[in-house]
């Protein structure tokens, strides 16, 4: 059984090892979506109670694929996110026929939840995060949208959710921690969804926003631990070419974990959760074979010195 961590507001107890279910959607063929339910229900036979999904994930693929299993399996936790709508598009060239459009604002939120639940078959969610609120993914109307999630009701939405119990928790689920110390300073969250920001390639760069959590009795789930698969071998960093700082700090951890016999993937899957306010940690396998080799490295012995060492290894 896998080891489970409690989120300090809402009681919830998620699995250490969590299923980030993006990549579900990245295939639509027949066979691949077969594969994608089996997986599901294999990392729940592994003990992964807490699954992630998303409306963007394949334009509500990812959470047809979610819904069509957790419908089965017992005890399990889910998240999901808001801040996108699907609408419909006839001359759309995906699986799912959908455009995807922005809306943070109170009507906006209450309208994706309604629909995430129709396309999972499910009555509620667990957690619910607001999805992608930032720069990186607003550029220039980064702003006008942060004031459409709290001068539109967004927030407000969420807090009602969350009151009424329809939802058990909320957050954000982002790549950037400038958006989450903001958010902070407008409302109260359970819990923020921080995806590629502490990982072994970023080891130190969120630690002040995680004091800032443990102060406010936020918790934290750590996505992309893998820096979108650069880590174990990918060719990519979050998701674009990899700069050459991070390919020169790639291959110092990749010597240095040779230097004591661990395998990085095991490394970089254990290493946020040496931190108290991380609660789980969701990588996203896309096939039963890679949830095997991350179920070996979330049970792989680490020894103590090279995580003591580690902490002066130049980050």
């Amino acid at each position: 059984m896998l080891k489970t961590r409690s989120l300090v507001r809402s009681g919830l107890e998620l699995t250490e090892l969590g299923l980030g279910c993006a990549t579900l959607a990245f295939d639509a063929a027949p066979d691949a979506l077969q594969g994608a339910r089996e997986m599901m229900r294999d990392a729940h036979d592994h003990g992964i109670n807490y699954f992630d999904t998303a409306p963007f994930y394949g334009r509500g693929l990812s959470e047809r694929l979610v819904g069509d299993v957790l419908r089965r399996l017992p005890k399990t936790l889910l998240s999901s996110k808001a801040g996108r709508l699907l609408a419909p598009d006839a001359t759309a060239s995906t699986h799912m026929p959908f455009r995807v459009e922005f809306d943070y604002t109170y009507d906006g939120i209450m309208k994706s939840v309604e629909h995430s639940c129709q396309r999972l078959g499910l009555s509620r969610i667990d957690i619910l995060y607001v999805h992608d609120l930032g720069h990186g993914t607003h550029g220039e109307n980064a702003s006008a949208q942060f004031t459409a999630f709290i001068d539109g009701g967004g927030y407000r939405a969420m807090d009602e959710l969350r009151s009424s119990g329809s939802v058990s928790a909320i957050g954000l689920g982002v790549n950037e921690v400038a958006v989450c110390e903001l958010a902070m300073e407008y409302g109260s969250f359970d819990v923020m969804l921080l995806a590629g920001r502490h990982t072994l390639l970023e080891r130190t760069g969120a630690l002040s926003f995680f004091d800032k959590c443990t102060q406010a009795g936020t918790d934290i789930v750590i996505g992309g631990p893998f820096n979108s698969g650069m880590l174990v071998g990918g060719a990519t960093y979050n998701y674009h070419a990899i700069p050459e700082d991070m390919a020169a700090r790639h291959k110092v951890l990749i010597n240095y974990c040779k230097e004591y016999d661990v395998e990085i993937g095991a490394a970089a899957l254990q290493f946020p959760l040496r931190h108290s306010s991380v609660k789980s940690v969701i990588p996203g396998p896309k096939t039963p074979q890679e949830l095997a080799q991350i179920m070996s490295w979330y049970n792989a012995q680490i020894p103590d010195d090279f995580w003591l060492e580690l902490e002066t290894l130049g980050d």
